[in-house]
Protein backbone atom coordinates (compact mmCIF):
# COMPACT_ATOMS: atom_id res chain seq x y z
CA UNK A 1 0.00 0.00 0.00
CA UNK A 2 2.92 2.29 0.66
CA UNK A 3 4.14 1.96 -2.92
CA UNK A 4 0.61 2.69 -4.19
CA UNK A 5 0.40 5.97 -2.29
CA UNK A 6 3.91 6.89 -3.37
CA UNK A 7 2.89 6.43 -7.00
CA UNK A 8 -0.26 8.48 -6.44
CA UNK A 9 1.80 11.20 -4.80
CA UNK A 10 4.19 11.35 -7.73
CA UNK A 11 1.27 11.46 -10.16
CA UNK A 12 0.16 14.77 -8.66
CA UNK A 13 2.92 16.65 -10.48
CA UNK A 14 2.16 15.59 -14.09
CA UNK A 15 -1.55 16.01 -13.36
CA UNK A 16 -0.93 19.53 -12.09
CA UNK A 17 1.07 20.25 -15.22
CA UNK A 18 -1.81 19.13 -17.45
CA UNK A 19 -4.32 21.15 -15.45
CA UNK A 20 -2.12 24.24 -15.64
CA UNK A 21 -1.82 23.93 -19.44
CA UNK A 22 -5.57 23.64 -19.92
CA UNK A 23 -6.31 26.46 -17.48
CA UNK A 24 -3.72 28.72 -19.06
CA UNK A 25 -5.13 28.18 -22.55
CA UNK A 26 -8.73 28.70 -21.46
CA UNK A 27 -7.93 31.93 -19.65
CA UNK A 28 -5.78 33.44 -22.40
CA UNK A 29 -7.93 32.35 -25.32
CA UNK A 30 -11.04 33.93 -23.82
CA UNK A 31 -12.04 37.19 -25.57
CA UNK A 32 -10.64 40.37 -24.06
CA UNK A 33 -7.51 41.03 -22.03
CA UNK A 34 -6.57 43.38 -19.15
CA UNK A 35 -5.23 46.06 -21.49
CA UNK A 36 -8.38 46.17 -23.60
CA UNK A 37 -10.63 46.27 -20.53
CA UNK A 38 -8.70 49.18 -19.03
CA UNK A 39 -8.86 51.06 -22.32
CA UNK A 40 -12.63 50.56 -22.50
CA UNK A 41 -13.00 51.91 -18.97
CA UNK A 42 -11.00 54.99 -19.87
CA UNK A 43 -13.04 55.56 -23.02
CA UNK A 44 -16.32 55.24 -21.15
CA UNK A 45 -15.12 57.83 -18.68
CA UNK A 46 -14.79 60.37 -21.49
CA UNK A 47 -11.06 60.14 -22.32
CA UNK A 48 -10.88 59.75 -26.11
CA UNK A 49 -7.10 60.33 -26.44
CA UNK A 50 -6.15 56.70 -26.03
CA UNK A 51 -4.91 55.20 -29.28
CA UNK A 52 -3.76 51.81 -30.52
CA UNK A 53 -0.18 52.69 -29.59
CA UNK A 54 -1.11 53.04 -25.94
CA UNK A 55 -2.94 49.71 -26.04
CA UNK A 56 0.13 48.01 -27.53
CA UNK A 57 2.38 49.59 -24.91
CA UNK A 58 0.09 48.39 -22.14
CA UNK A 59 0.11 44.86 -23.51
CA UNK A 60 3.89 44.96 -23.81
CA UNK A 61 4.10 46.11 -20.19
CA UNK A 62 2.05 43.10 -19.07
CA UNK A 63 3.88 40.75 -21.45
CA UNK A 64 0.64 39.99 -23.29
CA UNK A 65 2.18 40.63 -26.70
CA UNK A 66 4.43 37.59 -26.42
CA UNK A 67 3.46 34.12 -27.78
CA UNK A 68 1.42 31.96 -25.41
CA UNK A 69 4.22 29.43 -25.16
CA UNK A 70 6.63 32.11 -23.92
CA UNK A 71 4.08 33.43 -21.43
CA UNK A 72 3.36 29.95 -20.12
CA UNK A 73 7.05 29.07 -19.78
CA UNK A 74 7.68 32.26 -17.81
CA UNK A 75 4.70 31.56 -15.56
CA UNK A 76 5.79 27.93 -15.02
CA UNK A 77 9.22 29.08 -13.85
CA UNK A 78 7.56 31.31 -11.28
CA UNK A 79 5.35 28.49 -10.02
CA UNK A 80 8.44 26.33 -9.47
CA UNK A 81 9.54 28.90 -6.87
CA UNK A 82 5.99 29.43 -5.50
CA UNK A 83 5.91 32.89 -7.05
CA UNK A 84 2.52 33.60 -8.64
CA UNK A 85 3.66 36.99 -9.89
CA UNK A 86 1.87 40.31 -9.50
CA UNK A 87 -1.78 41.12 -9.96
CA UNK A 88 -2.51 43.06 -13.14
CA UNK A 89 -5.23 45.03 -11.40
CA UNK A 90 -3.36 46.65 -8.51
CA UNK A 91 0.24 45.33 -9.02
CA UNK A 92 0.25 43.61 -5.64
CA UNK A 93 1.85 40.17 -5.22
CA UNK A 94 -0.69 37.45 -5.88
CA UNK A 95 0.54 35.47 -2.89
CA UNK A 96 -0.19 38.43 -0.56
CA UNK A 97 -3.74 38.70 -1.88
CA UNK A 98 -4.29 34.98 -1.40
CA UNK A 99 -2.97 35.12 2.16
CA UNK A 100 -5.48 37.88 2.94
CA UNK A 101 -8.51 36.09 1.51
CA UNK A 102 -7.84 32.42 2.34
CA UNK A 103 -8.41 32.75 6.15
CA UNK A 104 -11.78 34.40 5.50
CA UNK A 105 -12.94 31.56 3.23
CA UNK A 106 -11.59 28.91 5.62
CA UNK A 107 -13.58 30.45 8.47
CA UNK A 108 -16.77 30.68 6.43
CA UNK A 109 -16.57 27.34 4.61
CA UNK A 110 -15.02 25.47 7.53
CA UNK A 111 -17.97 26.25 9.81
CA UNK A 112 -20.42 25.43 7.03
CA UNK A 113 -18.85 22.05 6.18
CA UNK A 114 -18.46 21.11 9.83
CA UNK A 115 -22.13 21.78 10.51
CA UNK A 116 -23.18 19.95 7.35
CA UNK A 117 -21.25 16.78 8.25
CA UNK A 118 -22.26 16.87 11.91
CA UNK A 119 -25.95 17.09 11.00
CA UNK A 120 -26.03 14.92 7.88
CA UNK A 121 -24.48 11.80 9.43
CA UNK A 122 -27.07 11.35 12.23
CA UNK A 123 -29.88 12.38 9.86
CA UNK A 124 -28.80 9.77 7.31
CA UNK A 125 -28.49 7.07 9.97
CA UNK A 126 -31.94 7.88 11.35
CA UNK A 127 -33.51 7.91 7.87
CA UNK A 128 -32.05 4.48 7.09
CA UNK A 129 -32.88 2.91 10.45
CA UNK A 130 -36.46 4.31 10.55
CA UNK A 131 -37.30 3.84 6.90
CA UNK A 132 -40.94 4.43 5.87
CA UNK A 133 -41.91 6.03 9.18
CA UNK A 134 -43.83 9.31 9.20
CA UNK A 135 -40.95 11.33 10.64
CA UNK A 136 -38.51 9.86 8.11
CA UNK A 137 -40.81 10.79 5.24
CA UNK A 138 -41.24 14.32 6.57
CA UNK A 139 -37.46 14.64 6.87
CA UNK A 140 -37.04 13.40 3.30
CA UNK A 141 -39.56 15.92 1.96
CA UNK A 142 -37.89 18.75 3.89
CA UNK A 143 -34.41 17.82 2.65
CA UNK A 144 -35.57 17.56 -0.96
CA UNK A 145 -37.22 20.96 -0.59
CA UNK A 146 -33.96 22.43 0.68
CA UNK A 147 -32.07 20.73 -2.15
CA UNK A 148 -34.35 22.34 -4.74
CA UNK A 149 -33.90 25.89 -3.43
CA UNK A 150 -31.03 27.74 -5.18
CA UNK A 151 -28.59 29.36 -2.73
CA UNK A 152 -28.65 32.76 -4.45
CA UNK A 153 -32.46 32.94 -4.03
CA UNK A 154 -32.34 31.88 -0.38
CA UNK A 155 -29.57 34.41 0.32
CA UNK A 156 -31.55 37.18 -1.39
CA UNK A 157 -34.70 36.34 0.57
CA UNK A 158 -32.69 36.25 3.80
CA UNK A 159 -31.31 39.72 3.08
CA UNK A 160 -34.77 41.08 2.22
CA UNK A 161 -36.64 39.56 5.17
CA UNK A 162 -34.00 39.38 7.92
CA UNK A 163 -31.32 41.88 6.93
CA UNK A 164 -33.17 45.17 7.05
CA UNK A 165 -34.57 45.01 3.52
CA UNK A 166 -38.36 45.39 3.67
CA UNK A 167 -39.12 43.57 6.91
CA UNK A 168 -36.99 42.76 9.97
CA UNK A 169 -33.49 43.99 10.64
CA UNK A 170 -32.23 41.04 12.67
CA UNK A 171 -28.89 40.03 11.16
CA UNK A 172 -26.11 42.11 9.56
CA UNK A 173 -25.66 41.42 5.85
CA UNK A 174 -22.40 43.21 5.08
CA UNK A 175 -18.95 41.78 5.75
CA UNK A 176 -17.87 39.75 8.76
CA UNK A 177 -17.56 42.48 11.36
CA UNK A 178 -19.12 45.78 12.27
CA UNK A 179 -17.44 49.10 11.66
CA UNK A 180 -15.18 50.07 14.56
CA UNK A 181 -15.30 46.61 16.13
CA UNK A 182 -11.49 46.49 16.26
CA UNK A 183 -11.64 48.60 19.43
CA UNK A 184 -14.18 46.37 21.20
CA UNK A 185 -13.28 43.72 23.81
CA UNK A 186 -12.41 40.31 22.37
CA UNK A 187 -15.65 38.68 23.52
CA UNK A 188 -17.71 41.41 21.83
CA UNK A 189 -15.69 40.99 18.62
CA UNK A 190 -16.32 37.22 18.75
CA UNK A 191 -20.04 37.76 19.27
CA UNK A 192 -20.16 40.31 16.46
CA UNK A 193 -18.42 37.98 14.00
CA UNK A 194 -20.70 35.09 14.98
CA UNK A 195 -23.76 37.28 14.37
CA UNK A 196 -22.41 38.27 10.94
CA UNK A 197 -21.82 34.59 10.06
CA UNK A 198 -25.37 33.39 10.78
CA UNK A 199 -26.95 34.18 7.41
CA UNK A 200 -24.04 33.31 5.07
CA UNK A 201 -23.23 30.07 6.92
CA UNK A 202 -26.90 29.06 6.87
CA UNK A 203 -27.16 29.75 3.15
CA UNK A 204 -24.05 27.66 2.50
CA UNK A 205 -24.93 24.80 4.85
CA UNK A 206 -28.50 23.82 3.99
CA UNK A 207 -27.74 22.67 0.44
CA UNK A 208 -24.68 20.63 1.46
CA UNK A 209 -26.63 19.16 4.37
CA UNK A 210 -29.42 17.98 2.06
CA UNK A 211 -26.95 16.31 -0.32
CA UNK A 212 -24.77 14.66 2.33
CA UNK A 213 -27.71 13.30 4.31
CA UNK A 214 -29.04 11.55 1.18
CA UNK A 215 -25.62 10.01 0.51
CA UNK A 216 -25.39 8.87 4.12
CA UNK A 217 -28.88 7.35 4.02
CA UNK A 218 -28.12 5.46 0.81
CA UNK A 219 -24.82 4.13 2.14
CA UNK A 220 -26.42 3.03 5.40
CA UNK A 221 -29.30 1.27 3.62
CA UNK A 222 -26.85 -0.70 1.46
CA UNK A 223 -24.81 -1.70 4.49
CA UNK A 224 -27.58 -2.81 6.84
CA UNK A 225 -28.88 -5.20 4.17
CA UNK A 226 -25.62 -7.14 4.04
CA UNK A 227 -24.98 -10.51 5.62
CA UNK A 228 -22.58 -9.40 8.35
CA UNK A 229 -25.25 -7.05 9.73
CA UNK A 230 -27.74 -9.93 9.88
CA UNK A 231 -25.10 -11.96 11.70
CA UNK A 232 -24.53 -9.16 14.21
CA UNK A 233 -28.25 -8.94 14.89
CA UNK A 234 -28.50 -12.73 15.18
CA UNK A 235 -25.87 -12.61 17.94
CA UNK A 236 -28.28 -10.52 20.00
CA UNK A 237 -26.46 -7.19 19.74
CA UNK A 238 -28.53 -4.09 20.33
CA UNK A 239 -29.68 -2.10 17.29
CA UNK A 240 -27.65 0.90 18.41
CA UNK A 241 -24.49 -1.21 18.62
CA UNK A 242 -25.17 -2.77 15.22
CA UNK A 243 -25.67 0.60 13.55
CA UNK A 244 -22.86 2.60 15.11
CA UNK A 245 -20.16 -0.07 15.51
CA UNK A 246 -20.69 -2.39 12.55
CA UNK A 247 -22.67 -0.48 9.90
CA UNK A 248 -21.42 3.08 10.29
CA UNK A 249 -17.82 2.53 9.12
CA UNK A 250 -18.77 0.83 5.87
CA UNK A 251 -21.51 3.39 5.24
CA UNK A 252 -19.01 6.26 5.39
CA UNK A 253 -17.36 5.39 2.06
CA UNK A 254 -19.62 7.72 -0.01
CA UNK A 255 -19.03 10.49 2.54
CA UNK A 256 -15.28 9.96 2.35
CA UNK A 257 -15.47 10.16 -1.44
CA UNK A 258 -17.05 13.59 -1.09
CA UNK A 259 -14.20 14.61 1.22
CA UNK A 260 -12.07 15.05 -1.90
CA UNK A 261 -13.97 18.27 -2.50
CA UNK A 262 -13.62 19.54 1.06
CA UNK A 263 -10.10 20.98 0.79
CA UNK A 264 -10.71 23.03 -2.38
CA UNK A 265 -14.12 24.03 -0.99
CA UNK A 266 -12.45 25.36 2.16
CA UNK A 267 -10.17 27.58 0.10
CA UNK A 268 -12.33 28.27 -2.95
CA UNK A 269 -15.17 29.99 -1.17
CA UNK A 270 -18.61 30.68 -2.61
CA UNK A 271 -18.80 33.34 -5.30
CA UNK A 272 -22.56 33.85 -4.91
CA UNK A 273 -22.70 34.02 -1.11
CA UNK A 274 -19.56 36.11 -0.70
CA UNK A 275 -20.70 38.55 -3.38
CA UNK A 276 -24.22 38.95 -1.96
CA UNK A 277 -22.98 39.43 1.60
CA UNK A 278 -19.88 41.46 0.58
CA UNK A 279 -17.50 39.04 2.29
CA UNK A 280 -13.86 39.52 1.21
CA UNK A 281 -13.07 35.86 0.63
CA UNK A 282 -11.67 33.77 -2.18
CA UNK A 283 -14.99 33.55 -3.98
CA UNK A 284 -15.32 37.32 -4.20
CA UNK A 285 -11.66 37.57 -5.22
CA UNK A 286 -12.21 35.06 -8.04
CA UNK A 287 -15.23 37.04 -9.21
CA UNK A 288 -13.17 40.23 -9.41
CA UNK A 289 -10.27 38.44 -11.12
CA UNK A 290 -12.51 37.03 -13.87
CA UNK A 291 -14.09 40.37 -14.72
CA UNK A 292 -10.78 42.23 -14.71
CA UNK A 293 -8.99 39.42 -16.66
CA UNK A 294 -6.33 39.29 -13.96
CA UNK A 295 -4.36 36.39 -15.48
CA UNK A 296 -1.73 35.87 -12.74
CA UNK A 297 -4.36 35.92 -10.01
CA UNK A 298 -6.63 33.51 -11.89
CA UNK A 299 -3.80 31.10 -12.57
CA UNK A 300 -2.78 31.24 -8.91
CA UNK A 301 -6.32 30.42 -7.80
CA UNK A 302 -6.69 27.59 -10.32
CA UNK A 303 -3.33 26.07 -9.41
CA UNK A 304 -4.05 26.17 -5.69
CA UNK A 305 -7.52 24.67 -6.17
CA UNK A 306 -6.17 21.89 -8.40
CA UNK A 307 -3.44 20.99 -5.91
CA UNK A 308 -5.93 20.87 -3.03
CA UNK A 309 -8.32 18.73 -5.08
CA UNK A 310 -5.61 16.18 -5.88
CA UNK A 311 -4.51 16.19 -2.24
CA UNK A 312 -8.10 15.60 -1.14
CA UNK A 313 -8.41 12.62 -3.48
CA UNK A 314 -5.20 11.14 -2.07
CA UNK A 315 -6.45 11.60 1.50
CA UNK A 316 -9.77 9.96 0.56
CA UNK A 317 -7.93 6.92 -0.83
CA UNK A 318 -6.03 6.63 2.43
CA UNK A 319 -9.19 6.92 4.54
CA UNK A 320 -10.81 4.11 2.53
CA UNK A 321 -8.29 1.67 3.98
CA UNK A 322 -9.06 2.84 7.53
CA UNK A 323 -12.81 2.56 7.12
CA UNK A 324 -12.92 -0.71 5.17
CA UNK A 325 -9.98 -3.13 5.78
CA UNK A 326 -11.02 -5.09 2.68
CA UNK A 327 -9.62 -2.26 0.54
CA UNK A 328 -5.95 -3.11 0.23
CA UNK A 329 -4.94 -1.70 -3.20
CA UNK A 330 -1.57 -3.30 -4.00
CA UNK A 331 -2.04 -6.33 -1.72
CA UNK A 332 -5.38 -7.19 -3.20
CA UNK A 333 -3.97 -6.87 -6.73
CA UNK A 334 -1.08 -9.18 -5.86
Amino acid sequence: MRSYFLKRLLLIFPTLFGISVVSFLIIHLAPGDPAGIKIEEEQRSGNQLLAAQIINETRALYGLDEPLLVQYRRWLKRIATLDFGYSLRDHRPVMDKLKERIPVSIKLNGISLLLAYMLSVPLGIYAAARQHTILERLTTVLLFALYSLPPFWVATMAIVYLGGGDFWNVFPVYGLQSSGSQNWPWWQQLQDQAWHLVLPVTCMTYYTLAVLSRYMRTGMLETIRQDFIRTARAKGLSERLVLYRHALRNSMIPMITLLADVLPALIGGSIVIETLFSIPGMGFLSYEAVFSRDYPLLMGIFTLSAFLTLTGILISDFLYTLVDPRIAYEKRAA
